[in-house]
């Protein structure tokens, strides 16, 4: 098939014989679609035309063709997520949408910062960093893991919401741990106390199905880089109408003082072809299935989740119901359990068995988290077991 040819949508021809759509390593079993995603040929051909034709004539391009280019494709990207496009800006990662709002926002000592055990790392040093600047006070609350109903995320966190709880930051989709969080109702109890409430979606688009504005937060970040197969460097940063006032990009720019959009739609020169490609992708997600995408690579997720559990022995890391398209199994029998052994073992798996996987050490054992997407198919997962068993007996 040539890279340049998609298959209709809901035909049954996903798996590995998709590959060639994309420029993946047909050698290595890739099963971390969630690390970083992994951009079609077609998108990136589009993102290379966006470049020439910058580079054919970069002044009226930066000041005329890329403002209305750039909304459009935020508009499109606003309508795939059920937003309006005045509430939406492009950002180039989650991490930098979470500190363009945690570092607009101020605080005072005796202020509560509330985040969850399974926040994503760089989330927690920025929420670290600004509790010391303020003399705040930064909470994780604990969440039981393995998790297998969502009440128990509710259950565990709710105890540590309070009238000194100013921000809560929820993940929606957990990174270390792939568990989908109910942050509706968590936003909730979070809105009833006077608390802010910002969403780490850097996994959900794409992934999971999901009513942006219905989440009830202030605040929403996500990659369009991971699940929705955009280029590097694309995602999103959503803010309640109400909320965009004093809202700041990490880079001041000419923009301060003339509204949300202005201010985040122009943070200098930097090449802008990776979120004007935005539209590309969201075609590409639709053409390949849409739906379609999301039920399968749920299925072949719960499928090796089943397998890798089974032939290693260890417990599976969240329910279907709690997992998207990524799920993880503990590792028995392993030596080490901290992050060098995590990274010992990913490094093995990659040079001795051609696999990408990360290894995660989380709750003092060592946890494989596998990705699922439409090029995988269940043969990976076995290599996976195969290899994992072989280097647990070495």
């Amino acid at each position: 098939m040539p890279p340049d040819q998609a298959p209709a949508a809901n035909r049954p021809d996903y798996g590995r014989r998709l590959l060639p759509l994309w420029a993946l390593d047909p050698a290595i079993a890739y099963l971390n679609h969630g690390g970083y995603g992994a951009t079609p040929h077609e998108v990136l051909a589009e993102q290379q035309r966006w470049r020439l034709e910058l580079e054919r004539g970069p002044t009226r391009f930066m000041q005329k063709t890329l403002p209305e280019a750039l909304r459009a494709n935020a508009a499109e990207l606003a309508r795939f997520l059920g937003a309006d496009p005045q509430d939406l800006v492009f950002v180039e990662n989650a991490t930098q949408g979470m500190n363009a709002v945690l570092r607009s926002l101020e605080f005072s000592p005796g202020d509560e910062l509330l985040t969850t055990t399974h926040v994503y790392n760089a989330v927690r040093n920025t929420m670290r960093h600004l509790a010391e600047r303020f003399g705040a006070t930064y909470i994780e609350a604990p969440l039981p893991y393995p998790m297998t109903d969502a009440q128990q995320a509710i259950d565990a966190l709710t105890p540590h919401i309070n009238a000194r709880t100013k921000l809560l930051a929820l993940d929606l989709v957990t990174s270390p741990t792939a568990l989908i969080l109910p942050v509706a109702a968590l936003a909730a109890k979070a809105r009833a106390v006077g608390a802010r409430v910002l969403v780490d979606a850097a996994h959900a688009p794409g992934q999971i199905e999901f009513d942006l504005p219905g989440l009830g937060a202030d605040y929403v970040t996500g990659n369009a880089h991971k699940w929705l197969f955009a280029p590097k460097g694309t995602a999103f940063l959503w803010a309640r109408r109400d909320r965009q006032a004093g809202l700041h990009p990490t880079t001041i720019s000419h923009g301060l003082g003339q509204g949300f959009i202005a201010e985040f739609d122009w943070v200098g020169t930097r090449d802008p072809s990776a979120w004007l490609a935005t539209g590309a992708a969201i075609a590409f997600y639709r053409r390949m299935g849409d739906g379609a995408i999301r039920a399968h690579n749920h299925a072949l997720a719960n499928e090796a989740a089943t397998l890798l559990s089974a032939a290693l022995g260890g417990e599976e890391g969240q329910s279907p119901r709690l997992r998207g398209a990524m799920a993880t199994v503990r590792l028995e029998g392993f030596e080490g359990q901290d992050r060098p052994a995590a990274l010992a073992l990913n490094d093995r798996l990659w040079r001795e068995h051609g696999i990408e996987v990360p290894i995660i050490p989380f709750g003092g054992s060592l946890w494989v988290r596998v990705s699922a997407q439409i090029y995988n198919e269940i043969e990976d997962y076995r290599r996976l077991a195969d290899a994992l068993l072989t280097l647990r007996g070495a």
